[in-house]
């Protein structure tokens, strides 16, 4: 078995591990990630794209803000299309001047790997058989495969940002975390084309025929969403079929502006919210995907990743610079304050926007009666337009 070291090992190669091993070796932290995908692999991942101001800071701290400032949209608000009517809650005015970027992620991981390439910071891509060791010792270590050989990475900690599916989180006892879990009775259809947006912000749409949102990855490429069942399969929705449906949900005046196209992507997510807890095991942590997962109606999964990745970070400098091992302990406590705030808007913005089969129509009267109260009254849009843009980074004492 042939034998490398480093400061911290991260699993996974996504946004979150990209970001996290930047902030560390700009700190001048030794890290090295490890992929069980290639590249190409990651990179064809189509997820999210509205990036909260925290996150965008985050990532011009990294230094991978360039190309994010030169193309990303800045979108002070966004509208709520309730069964005809457009409603518009102004981020910006109403939050003493917050915003959010639009920018895919697809984006910002090509951004972050061709920054770490050209640090030359170490990635193995298509490692396989991946397992962690000895988190609860004082010799961390984590074991793979490449190229048909074996390997051991000694490490004083890992960081497991190895996604919903991945071996990080796996690698635990269960007796030693506890999981809280909602599945929704739907999942959202999405197609990616090269149309102009039909509307220069975000649309979220509530109809009697379910939820629809209408985003944008720039003003040429667009990003639109279908509630549908979770049984629901993807080759049964032809193009045709989808912008039909798509312009039923949306206001007439919208419908009309609508401009159609062939998808390049098409896929539907199914709908959770997870949350595990503790977000650590001695000397591992877990950030995004492998310790919670938000229904994507709150635009918080991948900003929630990036919380963890700044709370690490900031916890690490003070470990290496300061001694400070006693806030390791912190790590998850802090985390989980901010993570279950955003369950708690991501679960409520599902609920109001989405059509559930299985409440009676008091039920549904009652969610639609709960959304246009808040949309009435300005200290109800104020506290879509906080939870929108996402509260400050807590600072790490």
């Amino acid at each position: 078995m042939k034998t490398l070291k480093t400061q911290v090992a991260i699993i996974g190669a996504g946004p979150s591990g990209l970001l996290l091993g930047q902030l560390l070796h700009n700190a001048g932290i030794d890290t090295l990630i490890l992929e069980r995908q290639t590249p190409e692999y990651v990179l064809g991942r189509i997820r999210a794209g509205v990036l909260e101001q925290g996150m965008v800071e985050l990532l011009r701290q990294a230094g991978v803000g360039a190309r994010m400032d030169a193309e990303g949209l800045v979108h002070s608000g966004f509208d709520l299309a309730l069964d005809g009517r457009l409603a518009h809650i102004d981020l910006q005015g109403l939050t003493g001047g917050k915003t959010v970027m639009v920018y895919g992620q697809t984006e910002v991981t090509r951004d972050l790997m061709a920054a770490r390439r050209e640090a030359g910071a170490p990635t193995i891509y298509a490692a396989s058989h991946v397992v962690p060791h000895g988190m609860k010792s004082d010799e961390a270590f984590v074991t793979f495969e490449k190229d048909g050989e074996t390997w051991r990475l000694d490490c004083d900690y890992i960081a497991g940002c190895d996604g919903f599916h991945g071996v990080a989180r796996q690698s635990i006892p269960e007796d030693c975390l506890k999981i809280f879990e909602r599945v929704y009775p739907f999942g959202w259809l999405g197609i990616l084309a090269d149309t102009p947006p039909v509307h220069e912000e975000l649309v979220y749409a509530r109809h009697e025929r379910g939820f629809a949102l209408c985003s944008m990855r720039s003003a040429t490429r667009t990003r639109y969403y279908l509630q549908v069942p979770a049984e629901e399969n993807v080759a049964d929705w032809s193009d045709q079929r989808f912008w039909d449906e798509l312009k039923t949900r949306l206001p007439a005046a919208l419908a009309k502006k609508l401009v159609t196209g062939p998808s390049i992507e098409k896929s539907i997510a199914p709908l959770r919210s997870f949350v595990v807890e503790p977000m650590q095991y001695g000397r591992m942590f877990l950030l995004g995907d492998a310790a919670h997962i938000v229904p994507p109606t709150g635009a918080k999964g991948l900003n929630l990743a990036a919380s963890d990745v700044s709370t690490l970070f900031n916890i690490l400098l003070k470990v290496y610079r300061e001694g400070r091992t006693d806030l390791l302990e912190k790590y998850s406590e802090i985390c989980l304050r901010r993570v279950w705030k955003a369950e708690r808007f991501s679960w409520w913005m599902t609920s109001m926007l989405h059509r559930f089969e299985e409440h009676d129509d008091f039920s549904q009267r009652i969610s639609a009666s709960e959304l246009d109260y808040f949309v009435s009254s300005e200290a109800g849009r104020k506290t879509i337009a906080e939870n929108y843009v996402g509260l400050p980074y807590e600072a790490i004492e």
